[in-house]
């Protein structure tokens, strides 16, 4: 506003010095021209009044911008009073106050209204209504698709893994011990017994899906469909391989952990027989005789497995002196301890209620053994067996099994 005020007087006082009154012209010597210089001097006396006046005019209505502009800046905004039609808004507040800072005449003010109508008109487009500009401010999407995440089992970890390349796998089984025994120097060496061997075999069972889709959605269609079923097809298998190491029954699928057991549907198929089974329920005592109960050849690399609701119910359990069993992991990545023994949570183990085998505990690499004929998944791309649709023919060979009965027990709650 400084600056304003400043630059308007110096034009005016260099535009009167411009226009201040001449000397007068001496015509001596002349003679006969003597008129015409009268008629020029006054002819510029006229032009100097008339552009005084006007120079007078223009700096009142500059000194009069100045003082409205002044106001609007002191006020923080244009709010006239007097039923002005100009819009109180901040936008045309800022049109305004740069005509009047432009010197431009008044007759602009009428142009200028217009211009603050229609930016009220084109404050109208909103992103809220399609139809009115909507449309042209689209929102930035993710080109993946999202999706509830899902427990992995830790079997795979745990277990043995075998990969074959035939569709099955067998090993041995050893019934009881070579007999012997204690004899004197010259006594007679009788023959003794010899152990027996039973063939144990893990056939592969197969996993299948054929998901179907259109070429010209493969082709359309904004993230990679091919990819991103193929990935799921991968997830869908590791869920259908996890039900069954625990729950399966062997027909065309691995044969589960928890089958093993009197009146399961693996009863009786391991020569060396079925899991041992305690029903117990869940104390600190009860747990560390279960605990104990195992072999120490194979107590020495046992761990627990339990699903999150059991973890929940023995996470609260005290010994005689107060302190907890349960023993979380200060350490990323390591699992918890119970009993000093390391804990992996599979959601596929039954919770802790009334009849239901809710902890296993054991070697479980020693004791059971996935076999993996193949064990990734194979795909095959088929776009020629049912036009238009492109099929994604995905197959998968695992089997699964007890291989040593001794080296897990099971827990159950009594009824």
């Amino acid at each position: 506003m400084q600056q304003v005020s400043r630059g308007v007087p110096a034009a005016l006082a260099a535009a009167s010095a411009l226009t201040s009154t001449p000397a007068p012209i001496r015509a001596e010597g002349f003679g006969e021209h003597q008129q015409l210089f009268n008629e020029i001097q006054s002819t510029l006396g006229d032009i100097r009044n008339k552009t005084n006046g006007r120079l007078e005019a223009v700096e009142e209505t500059n000194r009069n911008l100045i003082d409205s502009l002044n106001r609007i800046e002191a006020a923080g905004g244009f709010a006239p009073s007097g039923g002005s039609i100009v819009p109180d808004e901040p936008e045309y507040t800022r049109t305004f106050a740069s005509f009047l800072r432009s010197g431009r005449g008044e007759e602009q003010l009428s142009e200028l209204q217009g211009q603050g109508e229609r930016a009220s008109i084109q404050a109208a487009l909103s992103v809220g209504s399609d139809q009115n500009g909507g449309y042209l401010a689209p929102t930035e999407w993710d080109r993946s698709v999202s999706k509830a995440q899902m427990a992995t089992s830790p079997m795979r970890r745990l277990a043995r893994l075998m990969t074959t390349t035939v569709g099955a796998f067998s090993t041995l089984w050893q019934t009881g011990n070579p007999g012997s025994g204690w004899v004197g120097e010259t006594a007679a060496r009788p023959e003794t017994t010899t152990p027996q061997f039973s063939p144990i075999t893990f056939a592969a069972g197969e996993i299948y899906a054929n998901p179907a889709a259109t070429q010209r959605i493969l082709d359309d269609a904004l993230i990679d469909l091919g990819s991103w079923l193929v990935e799921e097809l991968r997830v869908e298998f590791n869920r259908q391989e996890e039900i069954a190491f625990l729950a399966g029954d062997g027909v065309n699928k691995p044969r589960g952990l928890l089958t093993y057991v009197t009146g399961g549907a693996s009863d009786g198929e391991h020569p060396g027989g079925n899991l041992t089974v305690v029903e117990q329920a869940i104390a600190v005592d009860t747990l560390i005789d279960f605990m104990y109960g195992l072999a120490a050849p194979y107590r020495a690399n046992s761990t627990w497995l339990m699903s999150s609701l059991t973890a929940g119910a023995l996470t609260r359990l005290k010994d005689a002196d107060g302190n907890l069993i349960w023993r979380e992991s200060l350490i990323v990545g390591q699992p918890a301890t119970l009993l000093g023994r390391p804990v992996e949570i599979d959601e596929g183990m039954p919770g802790p209620d009334a009849g239901n085998v809710c902890i296993a505990f054991g070697d479980f690499n020693a004791g059971y053994l996935i076999n993996d004929r193949n064990s990734s998944l194979r795909l095959l791309r088929d776009p020629y067996s049912n036009k238009p649709f492109v099929h994604f023919y995905a197959t998968k060979r695992v089997g699964g099994g007890l291989l040593d009965p001794n080296a897990i027990r099971l827990l159950r709650i009594p009824v």
